[in-house]
């Protein structure tokens, strides 16, 4: 989102929490954007500015929203679209199925996020190899406390600014390089 389009949704803002907005100086004002247009500098206006109409329409408060309630009402649309663990679980039992001998290729179907929770081919092999009781009970509910796990995590990364994801990716990077 850019400066121009940060302006017209404070501007919403404002005109739907006057109070909130009261007595605020030309300095102020200039650094609430500058705050909200670097924490939104990698949304699109459209999701911004949903979130922030859904804000408005459903919050009881008399206050403006703050970034991080917006960033948390995108995620809560991004969340309807993404995999119960449920759901990948499922996958993945369909994918153990064939897991004996085509556990590569079955890692290859999942999706990213579900590949992300188990880890390498390697383990679908593993699991395809383990009774089935076992595997319905004690890895599924492993593997979905994993997912859920993750899911938070990434979900949390998602809200942080671009700069600051690239840093911590960077942290985590130079650390990677040192157990190594």
């Amino acid at each position: 989102m850019e400066r121009a389009e940060t302006i017209e949704i404070l501007a919403v803002l404002k005109a739907a929490y006057p109070h909130s907005f009261k007595g605020l100086t030309i300095k102020d004002a200039e650094s609430m954007i500058k705050l909200w247009t670097n924490m939104f500098q990698s949304e699109p206006y459209e999701a911004v500015n949903a979130a922030v109409s859904a804000l408005i329409a459903t919050r009881t408060t008399g206050y403006s929203p703050t970034v991080g309630e917006v960033k948390e009402q995108m995620q809560r649309f991004k969340e309807s679209t993404e995999l119960s663990e449920q759901a990948a679980w499922a996958m993945v039992s369909k994918a153990c199925t064939n897991g004996l001998y085509g556990y590569q290729k079955e890692f290859a179907k999942l999706p990213p996020e579900v590949q992300r929770a188990v880890g390498a081919p390697e383990q679908l092999k593993e699991w395809a190899a383990m009774d089935s009781e076992t595997v319905q009970s004690v890895v599924a509910s492993n593997f979905m406390r994993n997912y859920r796990t993750q899911a938070k995590r990434e979900k949390e990364t998602a809200m942080l600014p671009p700069d600051i994801r690239k840093m911590i990716g960077s942290v985590a990077d130079g650390m990677r390089m040192i157990t190594e």
